[in-house]
């Protein structure tokens, strides 16, 4: 019997989708052990915490000796393993989903956080977005939890669905920051536009969790004009179309009855009667918010204004920790790494 290619290929994604979830299953359940067996460590240390740190360098060296080919027990990592165990009781480990991420994540978030709550947030997130331990540290270093946490300019709130609304609102960030875009001199918005298609994957992990890429300049015809979308994407999460405008200066009001245009040719020409209604998103280098908030407020389609940030405008202390293109592709899971 011949194999039927379709089917085949069917059965051949439930094979990639089977082996991906068991491995994947494999790692948590090994970062599970881990982390369990790191606290209780932690647990010994803090019992004997009156001997300084004294007890953990011997401790560090007796463990090399009695199990001389494991590794993970440095004095730096034993002093991790004691705060972690200083922060969380045992049973916040399966909880709290902690097997999610790596030790080595872990390490990262107790460096790079100064609350419990802080931590928290970024490992939820991390965990939901698949985060190697770069990404996740450049999401720290560029305060993606205030600028999620900031008050958003929108109007959605009775544009969608309520669901779709909130998650909207959720994945708003302001200020966005495109820290791959180098800004020169005379720079107008569509160079601004290629340097991020250039960069797609990066462009993608900034805008966040299930954001496509449709294209550039989108063409939509109303009679004989043809007009143009600077950037739309697809997100599968909100089954909606994003139509995202952006202006190197300040926003304009103006900007959001172009983008109204916009959104209403879109769901009459391009969404599919699956989809929930398209939603904009003006960036501007200033987002003048109050000029904005006037703006918004009797448009009939949902659009958003937040501001955006290029390499010039980060500070140089954090222009270092930009990851490469290849840790952006990096599989879910990272290497379970440890000192």
């Amino acid at each position: 019997m011949l194999i039927n290619n379709s089917e085949y290929k069917e059965a051949l994604s439930k094979a990639f989708e089977c082996i991906s979830s068991a491995r994947y299953e494999a790692v948590v359940n090994t970062n599970n052990v881990l982390l369990h067996r790191n606290w209780k460590l932690g647990q010994i240390i803090i019992e004997k915490s009156e001997w300084g740190n004294k007890f953990i360098d011997n401790l560090a060296s007796d463990i090399k000796i009695q199990f001389p080919e494991a590794t993970g027990f440095s004095v730096r990592n034993l002093k991790y393993m004691k705060k972690f165990s200083g922060m969380f009781n045992e049973n916040e480990i399966d909880s709290m989903g902690f097997s999610g991420l790596t030790w080595y994540h872990h390490i990262a978030l107790m460096d790079k956080t100064d609350t419990k709550e802080l931590y928290l947030w970024y490992m939820g997130k991390a965990i939901e977005n698949g985060w190697t331990r770069d990404v996740m540290v450049m999401q720290i270093e560029s305060n993606l939890y205030d600028r999620q946490s900031v008050k958003k300019i929108q109007n959605f709130t009775g544009k969608l669905p309520d669901k779709q609304s909130e998650l909207a609102i959720q994945t708003m960030k302001d200020p966005y920051i495109f820290d791959f875009v180098q800004m020169t001199d005379r720079m107008i918005e569509t160079d601004i536009e290629h340097e991020m298609v250039k960069n797609v994957s990066k462009l993608l992990l900034e805008l966040g969790k299930g954001f496509a890429y449709v294209g550039e300049q989108f063409q939509l015809k109303v009679q004989d004009e043809e007009f143009y979308i600077d950037l739309l994407f697809y997100n599968y999460i909100m089954h909606c179309f994003f139509a995202v405008e952006l202006k190197t200066g300040k926003f304009k009001p103006e900007y959001a009855g172009k983008m109204n245009f916009y959104l209403s040719v879109l769901d009459d020409q391009v969404k599919s009667v699956a989809d929930n209604p398209s939603v904009g998103l003006i960036l501007c280098r200033d987002e003048n918010r109050l000029v904005a908030e006037y703006a918004l407020k009797d448009m009939t389609k949902p659009i958003g204004v937040s501001e955006y940030k290029l390499l010039e405008d980060i500070p140089t202390e954090l222009q270092d920790t930009v990851p490469s293109l290849e840790d952006m592709e990096s599989r879910i899971i990272d290497k379970y790494k440890c000192e």
